[in-house]
């Protein structure tokens, strides 16, 4: 009765942010930079963000080129004026070789999707993007959150999904005082005339104000505003995000060492437990955190974890609460995460 009680709640809650979402003018802009041209994201108590990037699989080298079979001779091969003769069909200069491809300067950006439970705590959590470099990091970002999960991130128990519509279109984005002005192609109407429109945007705000020239976002669909300019407080409801919301690292990321986690939690008596597991599964932490605020409030939380692994490794992060019932866990949420050895 409790948890349907609790659908019930967010179901209301999540109808009363579509109604909040219907009354302003549209301040369109040109698709532009935003204020600052280098934009930092900023986690969610505030904080500078820390490198959160898992390494790539590296290339393997190439094969050295095989011995000669037969040592060049140094004597010459034939008379003088044979030796003339090759010597001058010899060419005098060799093929410059081609230059090595320039690298491309890339940046990492946050896209938020919705990551499935297994324990009926679905919400939010933050993926990583790599994009060229560009002083337009929010028009990146928000490309990439149109273009959805992607590989691993489909394929994964609990796998991410996403509530914005396929075939929505990036129309315009400006940058102004702290609010950001989207406007989205008309596919962007069909999560709002659905039960899907309230995590849609949550999806949206989440992922611009990663950073932090942006404090408020205003949506629009085909230059018509859907409402005025909200932030991330206006979207702390339960169904959106989990009662335990990492931030960071965000899914796959690499976690550092210690694992330094934060997000927001809203569970009973602020308290929960966060675990890291190696790649088998074995439990390398398992430790209590504690938020700012709890039973029936949100508040930040930022912890270290401390593990030990003999090699680099895809583990889990692993956070959950214990039910004051039985003691069994709840709330859980748990994503891959880059572990490393101790520095």
């Amino acid at each position: 009765m409790i948890r349907i009680a609790r659908a019930t709640l967010a179901i209301a809650l999540l109808v009363s942010v579509g109604l909040v979402t219907a009354s302003c003018a549209p301040a369109a802009g040109p698709l532009g930079t935003p204020a600052s041209p280098r934009v930092t994201p900023a986690a969610a108590s505030g904080e500078p963000a820390p490198s959160d990037v898992a390494p790539g699989t590296p290339s393997p080298s190439p094969s050295p080129s095989p011995s000669p079979t037969q040592p060049p001779s140094l004597a010459p091969t034939g008379s003088p004026s044979q030796s003339s003769a090759a010597a001058s069909a010899t060419p005098t200069s060799r093929p410059s070789p081609t230059p090595a491809p320039t690298p491309v300067a890339t940046t990492i950006v946050r896209a938020y999707f919705m990551l499935g439970s297994f324990t009926d705590n679905p919400g939010l959590a933050p993926v990583l993007r790599t994009v060229p470099e560009t002083k337009t990091v929010a028009n990146a970002a928000m490309t990439a959150l149109l273009e959805g999960p992607k590989g691993a991130e489909l394929a994964a128990s609990p796998a991410m999904y996403t509530s914005i519509p396929d075939g929505t279109r990036l129309l315009d984005l400006s940058i102004a005082d702290g609010v950001a002005t989207v406007n989205l192609s008309a596919e962007y109407k069909g999560a709002i005339a659905s039960f899907q429109g309230g995590t849609a945007n949550a999806q949206v705000i989440f992922t611009l104000t990663q950073f932090s020239t942006v404090k408020l976002v205003r949506i629009e669909v085909e230059g018509q505003s859907q409402g005025g300019a909200l932030g991330r407080s206006d979207y702390q409801l339960v169904g959106l995000l989990p009662a335990i919301f990492v931030d960071r690292p965000a899914w796959g990321a690499a976690a550092g060492n210690p694992a330094r986690i934060s997000g927001l939690a809203n569970v009973f008596e602020a308290t929960f437990r966060a675990e890291i597991r190696d790649a088998q599964g074995g439990i390398l932490v398992d430790k209590q955190v504690m938020a700012s605020c709890g039973t029936g409030c949100w508040g930040t939380f930022k912890a270290d974890l401390p593990y030990s692994v003999s090699k680099a490794q895809y583990g889990t992060l692993r956070v959950y609460d214990l039910s004051a019932k039985d003691g069994t866990p709840e709330n859980v949420t748990e994503y891959p995460v880059w572990l490393t050895p101790a520095p």
